[in-house]
Order: C-alpha cells, then structure tokens, then sequence
C-alpha cells in the first residue's frame, strides 16, 4: 500500500486519483468515479467531489493509496 501525503484537510477524490498517479487526467478520474471503479475505506464511492482525509484508504484496479498527513 503507497502512502500518499496531504498538507490540507482534505483533498477530493478525483484530485486524489490523479495526484496520487492511478489516472491521467480529471476526465479519465470522473469516468472511473462514475463508473463505480473507485473505493473509499472499502466501499463503492460514486462521488467525485468527496472528501478524502487522513487516514483514508482509496483502492482502483488493484491498487491501494493510504492518504497520510503531510509534516
């Protein structure tokens, strides 16, 4: 599981997904979002606006990010 490093409260998910590399572009993260490809804390999330915090875990194709506090 990578760990991906925030320095704000929180960060949206589809911003989430392309800082932390699991897709291209904000189009490419909306289509996945949509598409109910994305889990947030290992449920479904069909919200691309939502708000991942510290702590929380987002999981697509396999591949998991644990979003930590930045220092």
């Amino acid at each position: 599981m990578e760990k991906i490093r925030i320095f704000t409260d929180y960060i949206k998910l589809d911003a989430l997904l392309k800082f932390a590399g699991l897709c291209e572009t904000g189009g490419e993260a909306k289509e996945l979002i949509q598409g109910g490809q994305v889990k947030v804390n290992g449920e479904v999330c069909t919200m691309r606006g939502k708000k991942c915090r510290a702590g929380d875990t987002v999981e697509l194709d396999g591949q998991t990010v644990q979003i930590a506090e930045g220092t």
